[in-house]
């Protein structure tokens, strides 16, 4: 009788380009399976080696040099258990995307990535060939196994393929991102997939924050019915086990139902994306500036539950227009979070400013001019700060901000990275009221007021922006759905505030383009997601 084959879902997180690093990660997994796990076999993600998306580094030759150093390294491991990584191949023939199947010390069976995603973030088609369209099935304990590779699987000729050689199960690799409803997405996708070919499916995805991408985890078994038995955990790294003889024999656990809020998985998404962004990058410390403001509350949140209180600094910089409640609200947050922070007016430098420029201005009124000034005395007092003491700046802003350009350049837009980049203002809400309700750090006030930049007297965000809750049902329909003026006025929005919006929007590209990169949250974050000319002819607006 075949003893029962036990299967490992390596959900891991690697650091791009950090070869080395990585397979000494993977290594230790692997005698953490074979030992603690007692697997058969283990599964590592998509590009495991190099950690994805490894971009343009997939151009230089001594990335695969690396690569074939510390293959056999690998290979050598796999004794008493076998071995499925991925990683990138350069043949005479072309790079290839490629899963191994690593047996008693040697490749044995290799799968190329046969769907390149050429769309959003993904630029596939850049680096790397299609595969042969043909399956690739090995035998483990009297199992056929198929392999396939993340975006095969969103189209049926992978598990056609699969089946028609005769597999008894899929096992699928990952490096797919989080964003909003992805993951749902993803298991409705995948139980079609089960559906259609009648076999369970393991899939494995990775873990981490890259750059502006999150990769959330949530590995995922389905048996034979479509049925969701077991899941890692989402944001974590894990090792998922799984029983192959009990999945195929339908002796499966009770499906499981993820009930998890939309606002807890932003979060999270945000904590591991600055958690990864700031240890990745290998920064000791972060500052940003706290206002008394809802933005910059949730960062300052975010960024104490990402590397701790001791790692945060703030930096209160009121002006003549800041509020007295402004700076308690600021000043009881951070006591609250036990975060150290500083007050340095801006007033003086910002005189010093209008000194200078004077004869310049005179005889011209006051504007938006002396506003922007002000941010961007506060702008160069946190790169100063920055430089000093080698702590990466937070900018603040949200989505809804960037979108219409109710920012500043080199002001409250200067920083190393933006959290809420891709979080429109309402969802920023949703968030602060989410972080409070797991303890109270954000003063209600700062919920629960207008929200304001405070550059003029009596200033509201609604002095110059539509409400937060139209404004951003207008920019979600013209951003991420890319529909016409004509049609988001037929839902309902007026005409005029349709085409103010979408005029500041398109205005605005080239600050964005000067922005700091954020954690990507939907399928439509400004960078990769979108990418508009700055300088285009083409008028969407309304005569």
């Amino acid at each position: 009788m075949t003893p029962p084959l036990r299967i490992t879902l390596a959900q891991l997180n690697f650091l791009v380009g950090d070869i080395e690093g990585n397979a000494q990660k993977i290594i230790s997994a692997i005698l953490a399976a074979r030992t603690t796990q007692h697997a058969d076999l283990i599964v590592f993600p998509e590009l495991a080696l190099t950690g994805y998306p490894p971009e343009d580094l997939l151009y230089r030759s001594d990335l695969y040099e690396r690569i074939d150093a510390v293959l056999p390294e690998i290979c050598k491991q796999a004794t008493d258990i076998a071995i499925i990584l991925g990683y990138p191949a350069k043949t005479p023939t072309g790079c290839y995307n490629r899963a191994a199947f690593i047996q008693d010390q040697k490749i044995t069976h290799i799968y190329d990535k046969q769907k390149l995603p050429n769309y959003n973030v993904f630029d596939e088609m850049r680096y790397f060939k299609a595969g042969p369209a043909k399956a690739c099935v090995i035998e483990l304990k009297n199992k056929k196994i198929a392999l396939t590779i993340c975006e095969d699987l969103w189209f049926p000729e992978a598990m056609q393929q699969a089946t028609a050689a005769g597999a008894d199960l899929m096992l699928s690799i990952n490096a797919s991102p989080f964003a909003k409803d992805k993951a749902e997405l993803r298991e409705s996708v995948m139980n079609t997939r089960v559906q259609e070919s009648g076999i369970p499916l393991l899939y494995l995805n990775t873990v981490g924050g890259q750059d502006e991408l999150v990769f959330d985890g949530g590995s995922m078994v389905l048996d034979a019915t479509g049925k969701l038995i077991q899941q890692a955990a989402f944001f974590e790294e894990q090792l998922l086990s799984v029983d192959i003889d009990a999945l195929l024999d339908n002796n499966s656990k009770t499906p499981i139902f993820d009930a998890t809020p939309e606002e807890e998985k932003i979060y999270d998404a945000l904590v591991l994306g600055l958690r990864d962004y700031i240890e990745k990058n290998q920064f000791p410390r972060a500052v940003l500036g706290l206002s008394g403001g809802i933005d910059s509350a949730l960062t300052l949140a975010i960024a104490v539950d990402a590397i701790g209180k001791d790692r945060v600094s703030a930096i209160l910089m009121p002006s003549r227009y800041t509020a007295d409640i402004s700076n308690s609200d600021a000043k009881l947050q951070a006591d609250n979070m036990g975060v150290s922070y500083e007050m340095l007016s801006i007033e003086p430098i910002f005189e010093a400013f209008l000194k200078t420029l004077q004869p310049v201005f005179q005889h011209l009124p006051p504007d938006i001019t002396e506003e922007n000034l002000q941010a961007r005395c506060r702008g160069t007092l946190l790169m100063a700060i920055s430089n000093k003491k080698q702590a990466i700046v937070l900018a603040t802003g949200n989505k809804s901000e960037m979108a219409v350009g109710y920012s500043t350049l080199y002001g409250d837009m200067v920083g190393g990275f933006c959290v809420l980049k891709d979080v429109f203002k309402t969802m920023v809400y949703k968030l602060a009221i989410y972080r409070n309700n797991v303890s109270p750090v954000i003063p209600e006030r700062v919920i629960t007021r207008a929200p304001s930049a405070e550059l003029a007297p009596g200033q509201t965000d609604q002095d110059t922006l539509p409400p937060y809750p139209m404004l951003d049902a207008i920019l979600e329909r013209y951003i991420e759905r890319d529909e016409s003026l004509q049609t988001i006025i037929a839902a309902g929005f007026d005409a005029s505030i349709v085409r103010r919006v979408a005029q500041m929007v398109d205005r605005s590209e080239y600050k964005r383009r000067q922005s700091a990169p954020g954690i990507r949250i939907t399928e439509r974050a400004f960078g990769k997601d979108r990418r508009y000319p700055i300088t285009s002819g083409f008028k969407p607006f309304l005569s």
